[in-house]
């Protein structure tokens, strides 16, 4: 060794120090990590863990029944069989595979390939258009031990087959799921609607109360949109563990909850009385269009009511559609069809269409006019074929005079009580609402008790049948005229409104309603559809309902 070479280290001690400080520092953060997952954040890991090997198995509630007042039934469950394939359970034989893929496309009548995958064209359970082959694709990548639909609803005949091949056809099976059948069709389909799939739009609500978006269905219509919430019942559900490729280990790790079926519900309708409206109304207008030489009319409604207990025991509206075409999917162009349908088939006429009250309207007036002593029962009025008043809009408004016109173009001459109602006379009920000279002097009823006693009467506000496209219609008065045409009210307006025309708007079961209090002495019975609820067992449930 060199006499002037140092012995000693030559490391100089601060870059000694600077990486004891390095390592401290790094131990310190490992340490301090390691008690972070450790301790301060063990139950959120455990919960992770927990998650990422347990599964929740959703099991369906069964939707309840729907019969007529005779326990008809109108709307039931009834078991459709689907073709299922296992890709976990496939043999390991591609060439196997592809013979099985090809004896079942015989026996289903599904290609092979058809259909790639894409993000545009996703596999969607018994709606999408794949072939065997994609299907299995996406079993595998989806969940390998997870039974996938292949085809729906085949004849019990093809299911039969398929679990008698079940042992040379590994991966292959069946499955029973329960569909909505309507076996009184059209002829009670705007009544009772239809059932379709979870919207978009109303997804992440009904997935909130336990529902899945690719199985289970809601109402679309009638009484299965409007009482939804109880027809649906509770879906069930059990916890597994499962491995990462999504195979059971333990079948009930937690104690399984089991689904709670929906209530079945009678409504008052009579399917007989029913058809026969039904008969009744399209005979009445094929004649009327067979009168004209062409299809003049389109349109009807007919509604029979109880009147001392409120009860719907017929409600056709014409035209209407087939719900039993929608029971285990709906026909996109069928809908289309239907939607783009100017006579508007998808639409309850009888409570959703909005029309001109017309002379039932002076039920309303006759009746506020004798109640606040505007006309007596004996007291005649002249009822030549048109009058001519002023029509004024305000207080000192000279006004311009305007002719109303009685429908019957000789007049009726001199009316009582009981022959101005018993002809309708446009003219006699003019003077009743708005007033004429001295025979019905200071304006008649009015516009404003007119009102009053058309809202009485049933007019003016949905009458909650328990149906969901109920319309209120409109019983005017001058606010309203104000806010919505920006014009005062007219005495003119009175007079018109009278007669049910002008600004007066109502349904066909308001009408109804007015008749019926009429016939009841005045008392005024809610219309329902609604009779009762079952239970699973077919008990009586005393429910509080809500119909509007």
């Amino acid at each position: 060794m060199n006499e002037n070479q140092s012995s000693h280290n030559q490391i100089n001690y601060w870059r000694i120090l600077i990486l004891a400080t390095v390592l401290v520092i790094a131990f310190t953060v490992f340490v301090g990590r390691l008690f972070i997952l450790q301790f301060l954040q063990a139950d959120e890991w455990v919960a992770k863990a927990q998650d990422n090997n347990t599964e929740v198995f959703n099991l369906p509630a069964l939707r309840g029944i729907i019969y007529d007042r005779n326990d008809t039934i109108l709307a039931r469950n009834i078991a459709s069989h689907n073709i299922t394939l296992t890709f976990a359970d496939l043999p390991d034989d591609p060439g196997a595979v592809q013979e099985i893929f090809r004896e079942l496309s015989v026996l289903i009548d599904l290609p092979v390939n058809q259909s790639e995958l894409s993000t545009e064209n996703p596999y969607v359970p018994c709606i999408s258009d794949h072939g065997i082959s994609q299907i299995a694709l996406y079993g595998e990548t989806a969940s390998p031990f997870r039974p996938v639909q292949v085809k729906c609803d085949v004849d019990e005949e093809i299911a039969m087959i398929v679990m008698e091949k079940s042992s040379d056809w590994p991966g292959i099976g069946t499955e029973i799921q329960a569909i909505r059948d309507y076996p009184t069709g059209s002829l009670t389909s705007s009544i009772v609607g239809f059932l379709g799939p979870i919207p978009a739009l109303q997804e992440e609500f009904y997935r909130e109360q336990g529902f899945l978006s690719n199985r289970d269905k809601v109402g679309y219509a009638g009484v299965e949109l409007q009482f939804q919430e109880l027809l649906s019942g509770i879906n069930g559900q059990r916890v597994a563990e499962v491995d990462v490729a999504g195979q059971v280990i333990r079948p009930d790790i937690e104690e399984p909850r089991p689904p709670q079926d929906g209530y079945s519900m009678r409504l008052t309708l009579d399917t007989r009385l029913q058809q026969a409206a039904e008969q009744i109304l399209t005979d009445e207008l094929a004649e009327w269009n067979a009168f004209f030489g062409e299809i003049k009319y389109n349109r009807g409604v007919v509604i029979a009511i109880d009147p001392q207990t409120g009860e719907v025991l017929a409600m056709i509206s014409y035209p209407n559609y087939d719900n039993s075409r929608m029971s285990r999917f709906i026909p996109a162009y069928y809908y289309n069809q239907l939607a783009n349908d100017p006579t508007k088939p998808l639409l309850n006429h009888a409570v959703g269409d909005v029309l001109p009250a017309g002379s039932v309207f002076k039920l309303a007036t006759a009746v506020g006019a004798l109640n606040e002593g505007v006309v007596t029962p004996d007291q005649v009025i002249t009822t030549p074929p048109k009058i001519e008043v002023t029509e004024k809009y305000y207080a000192n408004d000279p006004g311009n005079a305007r002719e109303f016109v009685d429908w019957n173009e000789a007049g009726f001459g001199q009316l009582d009580f009981v022959h101005g109602l018993a002809n309708s006379s446009n003219v006699y009920f003019y003077k009743l609402g708005g007033g004429y000279r001295d025979e019905v002097p200071e304006g008649g009823l009015g516009i404003c008790r007119l009102g009053t006693y058309a809202a009485a009467l049933g007019y003016g506000d949905a009458p909650g049948v328990g149906l969901p496209d109920e319309e209120d219609g409109l019983i005017p008065d001058p606010t309203w005229k104000r806010i919505n045409h920006a014009e005062s009210w007219s005495s003119g307006d009175t007079y018109i409104a009278s007669v049910g025309q002008g600004y007066v708007l109502s349904t066909p079961i308001q009408v109804l309603i007015s008749a019926a209090i009429i016939a009841n002495d005045g008392k005024y019975m809610q219309p329902t559809l609604l009779r009762e609820f079952l239970d699973a067992e077919g008990d009586l449930v005393d429910l509080w309902i809500d119909q509007d």
